[in-house]
């Protein structure tokens, strides 16, 4: 995203804030390191004056978290974001949320296509859900004690790409990608230069509303195996987290419980309220696999590219020393 904004002239300002160092290079974005709860972030916008808040922090994989920094990261943090964008005197005008697909939840009563309008069919079974739907109830409440500020959210269906690492593209880069006896449900992606695309746009244009955010059609589960090159390993339909538990370590797959209920029942979200405003995706769902699968394959050639390293002390003095000069770096 910083990279995204950087090259659009009509942004003055990027700051980024993470726990971690920045993994790409970037050439006028700030980066400031913050705790996972955003506890800084007031002092900066109070500070910097920006009229913008892009989050994209929110936790959207439960195996990659303990359930307290779940719950920290994304309710805790988003309550931070939202106090400093909502603070008396802000400069905030504009509050993006990138949020997932996630809480409608997967089951068997759901509708062939989820809108924006529609609730979930089933009740909340995991955490992960749990607290995404409460980041929404939080940005809804924000909205309407801020009618000043135009909020934006974006559900996005489960990522698949070059470079994000999620539950799926772990399994599939192994070649191995879990199923549940007896199921073959239909399934999106979304393509991750899709998700940055989709980001800006609604950013730039200052777009406000709620928006499902996936790859044209539906693929089968089978499906996406088959197109990454991958082979299925049917698990057993009883609680196949816990009775298929030491196979899933043998084979070092993830399969996390909100992933569990997509590989059993699936999900579909309508995403015409999103192409009215204009976006245009360049992948469909069969599009984003075959390109995962391409970029997969080369990988295991190929091998990884090199690593970029954020340096602190060097980044800084390529920004501002006079001793560099543009030919230089």
């Amino acid at each position: 995203m910083a990279q995204a904004f950087e090259g659009q002239p009509s942004v003055e300002l990027v700051l980024g804030m993470g726990t971690g160092e920045p993994k790409v290079p970037l050439e006028r974005t700030e980066f400031v390191r913050a705790d996972q709860t955003y506890s800084i972030l007031n002092r900066i916008v109070r500070a910097t004056r920006v009229d913008t808040v892009v989050h994209t922090f929110l936790v959207t994989n439960s195996s990659s978290v303990t359930r307290r920094a779940l719950h920290e990261v994304n309710v805790i943090g988003t309550l931070n974001l939202l106090a400093a964008a909502g603070a008396a005197g802000t400069s905030v005008r504009h509050v993006v949320v990138k949020s997932s697909t996630h809480v409608y939840g997967s089951s068997p009563r759901d509708p062939a296509w989820f809108d924006e309008g529609a609730h979930r069919n089933a009740p909340v079974t995991t955490q992960l859900e749990r607290s995404l739907l409460e980041v929404e109830s939080l940005v809804d409440d924000f909205a309407e004690d801020n009618p000043h500020v135009a909020v934006t959210v974006l559900r996005f269906a489960n990522v698949l790409g070059s470079d994000i690492v999620t539950p799926i593209s772990t399994d599939l880069r192994r070649r191995l990608l879990p199923a549940i006896a007896g199921y073959d449900p239909l399934v999106q992606f979304v393509e991750e230069d899709d998700v940055v695309r989709s980001l800006e746009h609604v950013t730039l244009n200052r777009i406000a509303g709620r928006f499902n955010v996936a790859g044209a059609g539906k693929l089968p589960w089978s499906e996406v195996a088959h197109l990454a090159g991958a082979h299925l390993l049917p698990l057993s339909p009883i609680a196949p987290r816990l009775t298929c538990a030491p196979l899933l370590r043998l084979a070092r797959l993830e399969l996390p419980a909100e992933l569990e209920a997509l590989a059993r029942y699936g999900r579909g979200v309508d995403t015409s309220r999103l192409l009215q405003t204009g976006f245009s995706y360049r992948y469909t769902t069969a599009g984003t696999v075959r390109s995962f699968a391409r970029a997969n394959n080369l990988r295991r050639s190929v091998g990884e590219g090199p690593v970029y390293r954020y340096e602190r002390d060097l980044e800084q003095f390529f920004r501002h020393s006079r001793a560099v000069t543009r030919e230089g770096e």
